[in-house]
């Protein structure tokens, strides 16, 4: 984590250099700007872990650049932490409204804002995903052979058909994971309009594999990203 890319946006360049000295030393990669549209430019060229953020900038302001990132989608992920001498309550909330994820005022500790940028790091960064099953998989009191595409109970073999088998295989091949519909239509071959039907395949699974279909316990629905399979008892 210490190895982080910083991208530090302020215009005083006495405290720039220092913070980039500073951030150095605690291990980070650092690069420094100066305006907002510099900041532009190297977010394009860098693609930094995390940005430091001045509010008060000529030109175009911190509160400005943050919430125009956001609102371009391209930058929705990059933790951003402002840095203002404003630190009055209601500065703080527009801080946040903007689109920040901590702010800092002035002056601080530079030991607070690297305790602070290594929280928001950790936060950014997604757990590890437990690896795939290599064997037959348990879903409730099923087993679910991968290379097979076979689903059975105590009582005998579950039907499937042909779509439910292939959609219960690639997600079963990435347990844990979250599949995107485009990932999930593209394993089962469909066409550009596939993505409807892969709901379609999710809604008929569930009627095979989980207790309470409205309830899932194993096939979860992640909004805006697609569906994991999490198998367990």
């Amino acid at each position: 984590m210490d190895d982080s890319l910083i991208l530090v946006v302020e215009d005083d360049a006495r405290l720039r250099e220092r913070l980039a000295r500073y951030l150095a030393s605690e291990g980070f990669r650092v690069t420094a700007s100066g305006d907002a549209a510099d900041a532009r430019a190297k977010l394009r060229a860098i693609n930094p872990d995390l940005m430091v953020l001045d509010v008060m900038m000529p030109g175009e302001s911190g509160l400005d650049l943050i919430q125009s990132l956001r609102a371009e989608g391209q930058y929705t992920d990059l933790p951003v932490l402002l840095l203002t001498a404003r630190g009055a309550p209601e500065d703080r909330i527009a801080g946040f409204e903007a689109g920040a994820d901590d702010y800092l005022g002035k002056p601080f500790e530079p030991r607070e804002l690297v305790l602070r940028i290594r929280a928001l790091l950790r936060r950014a960064t997604p757990p590890p995903v437990p690896e795939a099953p290599s064997g037959p998989i348990r879903i409730g009191t099923a087993e679910f052979d991968v290379e097979r595409g076979e689903l059975r109970d105590a009582a005998g073999p579950i039907r499937l058909t042909g779509g439910e088998a292939a959609l219960l295989t690639a997600l079963a091949r990435k347990a844990n994971e979250v599949l995107s519909r485009e990932e999930i239509a593209e394993a089962l071959q469909m066409d550009d309009s596939g993505e409807r039907a892969v709901d379609v395949q999710v809604v008929r699974l569930r009627r095979k594999i989980e207790v309470d279909p409205k309830e899932p316990r194993f096939l979860h629905t992640v909004r805006g990203r697609g569906y994991i399979l999490k198998p367990g008892v």
